[in-house]
């Protein structure tokens, strides 16, 4: 029998799916209520083809269970809104939407717009445990972040202190077609999205204030959607003359230790990351190139995985003194395009 019980909130999602397919292996969790309006009553392998022999079904959420952990998958809004009544029923809840990832108010208002919980919003931890791991120990509210903010932060933080003040910084992301959620509309449609860059807040990006928040230092942010179902890749320019040994000192100080970071350096069609090489998985890719002032950082995830759930549940672990890699051990699979 699992140590800890959890619901998923919006489980019929891409995000939703993911942490069922986590919880499901990780052995010390059972996942014991998932919820859907759309699809309540329906076994969850009906909406994730890869659960069909889960057991677990949707239910509408109007009762929902005592659990140790309750997960929000949800658009933006519905947790802030239901925020005392999922901490009535749950010792730990933790945020997958963007309500509760900038822990200052004027910062959130600047970016979203009006919070209904600004009493609370700094009571929220940040889950990216390579930037916030002491916080996250006994965290009982925990806001994970956003796919490319993640990519980037883990790109960016390793050179937070040598960073000049008037740093120029531009990062240049590109994701999958999942960032969209399952409900994206036209937009995220195949016969539309396939063949196509497209940018998108192309110069004023949300996920530029989580990247001034934990790094301490404003960047230019451009997004664009592009032909792959997984992913989120950020190739960051810095504006600074940084010896390749002095990088490679901040890097492995920083990561050498960390259990879903690793280096590409080297030769060959993958001696820079790339999203293929981690789909599906909670490890994120980091190499960079240095030239005449200027250093090239690029950071690889899968935007469901490392840049959500899988974030998510690391996160967990680590607030309830478990070990942070439980249930979070897989690998990938190779050649892979889209698992």
């Amino acid at each position: 029998m699992s140590e800890y019980t959890a619901s998923i909130i919006g489980g019929s999602g891409y995000t939703g799916g993911e942490l069922l397919r986590i919880l499901r292996k990780h052995p010390d969790f059972e996942a014991v209520q998932t919820t859907s309006r759309s699809y309540s009553g329906r076994k969850v392998g009906s909406i994730h083809p890869d659960l069909r022999d889960a057991d677990l079904r949707f239910s509408e959420g109007e009762e929902l269970e005592e659990v140790d952990v309750l997960f929000s998958a949800t658009p933006k809004g519905v947790t802030m809104e239901n925020i005392d009544r999922y901490r009535a029923v749950a010792d730990k809840v933790v945020d997958l939407s963007s309500d509760f990832r900038l822990n200052d108010i004027d910062a959130y208002r600047e970016w979203y717009g009006e919070h209904e919980r600004p009493d609370i919003i700094q009571q929220f931890e940040y889950a990216l445990p390579e930037v916030n791991r002491e916080n996250l120990s006994s965290a009982d509210l925990i806001a994970a972040g956003g796919c490319n903010a993640t990519a980037s932060i883990l790109g960016l933080y390793p050179l937070r202190e040598i960073l000049s003040e008037d740093i120029k910084i531009i990062v240049d992301a590109k994701v999958g077609s999942s960032e969209g959620g399952s409900g994206g509309g036209r937009s995220s449609s195949h016969a539309e999205r396939s063949g196509i860059i497209r940018p998108y807040a192309p110069t004023e990006h949300r996920h530029a204030a989580e990247v001034s928040q934990a790094v301490g230092v404003e960047a230019d942010f451009t997004a664009h959607a592009v032909e792959m179902v997984r992913g989120a890749y950020a190739t960051i320019h810095v504006m600074q003359d940084i010896e390749k040994k002095d990088m490679w000192k901040r890097f492995r100080e920083e990561y050498g230790e960390e259990p879903f970071v690793r280096f590409t350096s080297g030769s060959g069609i993958y001696r820079y990351p790339q999203p293929k090489n981690v789909a599906g998985t909670n490890y994120g890719e980091i190499g960079f190139e240095t030239g005449e002032g200027r250093v090239v950082i690029f950071s690889a995830i899968d935007n469901l995985v490392k840049g959500s759930a899988g974030q998510a549940v690391q996160a967990v672990n680590i607030s309830l003194g478990l070990e942070e890699t439980r249930g979070l051990g897989f690998e990938g699979i190779h050649p892979s395009g889209t698992p």
